[in-house]
This record gives C-alpha cells, structure tokens and sequence, in this order.
C-alpha cells in the first residue's frame, strides 16, 4: 500500500473482496496519514520535474507521469512512489559495499564480499577476522544515511548464507 497499491491489486494478492481490501486501505491511510501525504508530494513533485529521486539524488526520469492515458500514468505514479523508497535502499547498501570494501582494503584484511542480496550482503571472513569485521561493518553500514529512524545493522555467522541466519 505504501508504494501505492490500490484496493484490485490487494485483493488480487490476498484474495480477499474488493470492499475488504478498501476498507483495509482506507483504514491503513486513516492509521498513518503521512504515507498519504508523502505519496501526494511525492507525485505533485514527480509531475512537476518529471522525475523522482532518492534521498541520495540519484533520479529516475517518468515523463509517463502526465500519459493522458490512465493505465500508463498509473504505472508511472506507482514508480514514482516506489522509486524514492526502493531507491534509496538501493543507494544505502552499494554505498555500504563500497565504505565496507575500502575499510577491508585499508585495514589489510583477508575477508571479501562475495554476494548481495537486497539489504544483505555475504562476506568470506577468515576465522582470525571475525571480531574485526562483526566489529565495523554494522558502524559501517548504520552511517551510510543518517535518517529520522536509525538503520539497524544485524551481523550474523555461519559456514553457509542459511546458517548465518
């Protein structure tokens, strides 16, 4: 609902009534009106520059936006929606990747980064650097944004990606 769904996409998705999914959408905007909000000056300011952007500026050009025909321009505002939101996330973790990558690299170690995967990223570590690194990579990766609400950074250990978690 946040990055826009509407009452036929969540009904389609959860199976319930057209009239549920209206009502929980309605009462989800009633719950927490500053998502509406937000997603109406996020698309005004989307028409307007005819673009949206990340909270790093990194921007995604939509000039679908102002389609006159309504299902092009619904897909583009539900890009414009998700783009600040997906986005930025996006720019948060390469920017880890790349802090993360130089702090290995300065501090000599042995440890690399083998796999991204959303918000998570896979490193090899050797046994006598597992300290160091479950040390600095959640300072790392917390400081890449300094948001209202903190990035919580979880570090965990395993011989496999499944074991860690």
């Amino acid at each position: 609902i946040a990055y826009g769904m509407g009452e036929f996409g969540l009904a389609s998705r959860t199976g319930m009534s057209r009239q549920d999914a209206e009502a929980f959408i309605s009462s989800y905007y009633q719950k927490f009106p500053g998502i509406r909000d937000w997603q109406e000056k996020t698309l005004s300011s989307t028409r307007e520059k005819g673009y949206a952007e990340t909270l790093f500026g990194r921007r995604r050009f939509l000039p679908a936006i102002r389609s006159g025909n309504f299902q092009v321009r619904a897909a583009a505002e539900r890009e414009a929606i998700n783009m600040p939101i997906q986005g930025t996330a996006a720019d948060v973790i390469k920017v880890a990747m790349i802090r993360i990558d130089a702090e290995i690299r300065a501090r000599g170690l042995r440890s690399w980064m083998i796999l991204q995967v959303h918000d998570e990223l896979l490193l090899e570590v050797p046994d006598d650097e597992l300290m160091e690194i479950r040390t600095h990579l959640p300072r790392l990766m917390a400081h890449v944004a300094e948001l209202k609400v903190p990035l919580v950074v979880e570090v965990g250990v395993g011989t496999n990606w499944e074991a860690a978690h």
